[in-house]
């Protein structure tokens, strides 16, 4: 199970990159805190039970943000 952490942290990091690039760096700041956290979680030898408990946290707290930022945030409309 540590290892799909690593692949999670693998691809928050392309992530990452790919916004910085793309002049978006909140996102990329964003995506680079969620590669530490899965990079740093994915090395401390957990039990399975505990990386699934984690990855659940994170999915809730991934909706709860995601549905505020689409609620509140962000403005619907076409073009700028």
């Amino acid at each position: 199970m540590d290892r799909m952490f690593r692949v999670l942290a693998f691809w928050t990091g392309i992530f990452t990159v790919m916004f910085y690039i793309g002049d978006m760096t909140n996102t990329a700041l964003l995506f680079l805190a969620q590669t530490a956290f899965f990079l740093t979680v994915s090395y401390l030898k957990l039990s399975e039970r505990m990386y699934m408990y984690l990855f659940g946290a994170y999915c809730t707290i991934f909706m709860i943000g995601f549905t505020w930022y689409s609620e509140f945030i962000l403005v619907p409309g076409f073009g700028h």
